[in-house]
């Protein structure tokens, strides 16, 4: 039986990155939804919520596929941080997270209707970050174009410059937890083709 079409419920290219590392054939499909930005309940419920909302609209118009969305945020105690709206919204997020460590959450909805299918799940990775100061703080923000990634930062582009460690999935930083994402679709007949 051949195996189900991977469809990416999202345009990150960080996402799109993470799949074809991996081995992963897939197609991007997104559809228009406006993602919960309710900074009130726990990142854990807002990023399981969000990765669901963004999968099933495109599940419904591709049922015979499997449709992965995701949602990613950045918690320092009870407070998230999402995107930044500005880059003086990304200079304020990096100077709360500097030299502090934080949490990284990413929800993922793995969807198939025709088999009747869902997986969704959170994973959670602990990230200490350097004290750097302002200047480096904003020579680094200026490199990494900070407005499309949560907690304005790049993990995937870091080099040490202000990641000091982490535990946990490191890919969950960049935005996808492969490692727990390619058991949950193998589960779903997709595997890497190579």
């Amino acid at each position: 039986m051949d195996s189900p079409g991977l469809i990416l419920a999202s345009t990150s290219p960080r996402r799109s990155h993470l799949l074809s590392e991996f081995g992963y054939a897939f197609q991007v499909y997104t559809t228009d939804v406006e993602e919960l930005q309710d900074t009130s309940m726990h990142p854990a419920r807002l990023v399981e919520f969000n990765a669901r909302l963004k999968t099933l609209p495109v599940a419904a118009l591709h049922p015979d596929c499997v449709v992965l969305g995701a949602d990613t945020v950045v918690a320092l105690g009870s407070k998230i941080f999402g995107k930044p709206a500005s880059m003086a919204e990304a200079v304020l997020m990096l100077e709360e997270l500097n030299g502090q460590e934080h949490t990284v959450y990413s929800g993922v909805c793995i969807s198939h209707i025709d088999a009747a299918r869902e997986s969704l799940f959170v994973e959670r990775t602990s990230v200490r970050f350097q004290h750097l100061s302002a200047g480096r703080r904003l020579a680094y923000l200026e490199r990494i174009n900070p407005l499309d990634k949560a907690g304005a930062y790049a993990a995937q582009d870091d080099n040490g410059e202000l990641i000091a460690g982490f535990e946990g999935s490191f890919s969950n930083v960049i935005g996808l937890p492969m490692e727990a994402l390619s058991v949950q679709l193998a589960a779903m007949g997709v595997r890497p083709v190579r």
